[in-house]
């Protein structure tokens, strides 16, 4: 799951694999070969192998002398197990939200080891052309899932619409907006998000649901920051395991990703222009990932 908008955010499946997994894993294929050599390929994972800057990635880094296979899936479900496995050596799909539901709930300790891009969840009105027009006592409306509803409540926080309690987390539902917050919070399906716009002061709206309604991420009162602390849990990252969070040559791949232009621009150009690129050192994505666990298990 790159998690972006062209793609459902956290998704369940069941799921094929666009490339068929040959053999075991890269390092069992040949223990002795270095990975990234002929005859050890990085192995790395992703959703849309068939978006173009992946091609100019994979010629980067063959650039750099790095032999590298990209392996597609089709959905969001199976990178993770994959990588768990040994059948990949990193991945790049999803964001430390999402990673970190993994790791709780399969017993996993995949970490993330650098930063892509966050793709900002929005505040949208058809009344009011900015947060501060917003009157006291207004309805504003969140998506209903437990990920993006999170994630549009500490939106509304940053904008100053709400507190919530201990400040929010990735795990923030509606009982924890407190009593001095400006406004009323509702929740409803994320598709329906839109649709409320006429009826309430603001939606959250998930990017999916913009252009059918004539909107774009232009239009936004608000979104999250990838440089606010709260918004690191849905920045999108390459993941690998616990073991090899420090290995030189996918540390590489993240260095190559980041300060490739042509790749970045081939992303843009596919995220609808919607991408805040990131560069969060992995020391702090790993901080949140430990943060976001805590909160999913705290939450049972």
């Amino acid at each position: 799951m790159r998690i972006r908008t062209a793609r459902p955010l956290a998704i369940a499946g069941t799921v094929g694999l666009a490339v068929a997994l040959v053999g075991c894993s890269s390092a069992a294929s040949s223990e002795s070969a270095e990975l990234g050599s002929a005859e050890n390929p990085v192995q790395l994972g992703v959703v849309g192998a068939s978006d173009p800057y992946w091609a100019v990635y994979e010629a980067a880094v063959e650039a750099e002398g790095i032999q590298l296979e990209i392996v597609d899936f089709t959905e969001y479900t199976q990178p993770n197990p994959a990588l768990s496995e040994g059948e990949l050596d990193v991945n790049q799909f999803q964001h430390v939200q999402y990673l970190g539901d993994y790791n709780v709930s399969s017993g996993e300790d995949l970490q993330p080891i650098g930063a892509t891009a966050i793709y900002p969840l929005g505040l949208y009105s058809d009344k009011y052309e900015s947060v501060d027009d917003i009157p006291d006592g207004e309805t504003v409306v969140v998506p209903n899932d437990t990920v993006n509803q999170a994630r549009g409540l500490l939106v509304l926080q940053s904008a100053g619409l709400i507190a919530l309690a201990e400040g929010g987390s990735p795990a923030s539902t509606l009982e924890d907006v407190l009593p001095e917050s400006r406004v009323e919070v509702e929740a409803v399906d994320a598709a329906l998000t839109v649709n409320s716009l006429p009826d309430v002061a603001a939606a959250i709206v998930n990017n999916d649901f913009l252009g059918p309604a004539g909107l774009s991420s232009q239009d936004a009162l608000v979104a999250d920051d990838p440089s606010d602390e709260a918004a690191l849990p849905y920045v999108n990252i390459f993941a690998a395991r616990a073991d090899d969070a420090d290995d030189e040559v996918l540390l590489q791949l993240v260095e190559i990703f980041q300060s490739n232009q042509e790749v970045l621009d081939g992303l843009q150009e596919v995220a609808g222009g919607t991408a805040v690129f990131a560069t969060t050192p992995a020391a702090d994505l790993q901080a949140s990932l430990v943060e976001v666990e805590e909160s999913l298990q705290a939450q049972g």
